[in-house]
């Protein structure tokens, strides 16, 4: 399966993340707006999710809890713009609480497949950098992962 392009621009404080999918837009798109199915595939093979909050509209919030050997950890952030081709939301781990990302993720029709792309904007290199060395791209690569095969079951 593909692993996700994630990129640090060296200008702006900017992750970018590009990753194809075998299915079309509006099946990716419910997969990041639908709680239940959300919780199937985000994150470490190593965790498992709760959702605790989810409202997945233009001036929504949400918040989920991932657990990872009995320690919980929390996340949450706000739905600023919820489109079917487009979301836009910040995104908070509640471990750091003073640093909060706003997250913009586009799903590009390819024919049938998707290709998503994300951005995350935090306001400092060192916040950036912290993101990075956090074990996100682990879990931003097997999450996407768990994503591609309840695509191809038609779970998702």
């Amino acid at each position: 399966m593909p692993e996700t392009i994630i990129e640090a621009d060296p200008k702006v404080p900017i992750i970018r993340m590009a990753r194809d999918f075998a299915a079309p837009p509006e099946r990716l798109w419910r997969a990041h707006t639908d709680p239940e199915l959300f919780a199937r595939w985000v994150g470490p093979d190593a965790t498992s999710t709760r959702i605790e909050h989810w409202d997945a509209r233009t001036g929504g919030s949400w918040r989920y809890v991932t657990v990872h050997d009995g320690t919980e950890y929390g996340f949450h952030g706000c739905f600023h713009e919820v489109r079917p081709d487009r979301i836009v939301q910040t995104f908070a781990f509640e471990g750091e609480p003073d640093m909060v990302a706003l997250e913009t993720l586009r799903f590009e029709n390819l024919d049938g497949r998707t290709r998503l792309r994300a951005q995350s904007l935090v306001d400092s290199f060192e916040g950036r950098d912290a993101f990075l060395r956090s074990g996100m791209e682990t879990g931003i690569n097997e999450g996407y992962a768990k994503l591609e095969r309840l695509l191809i079951d038609g779970t998702a």
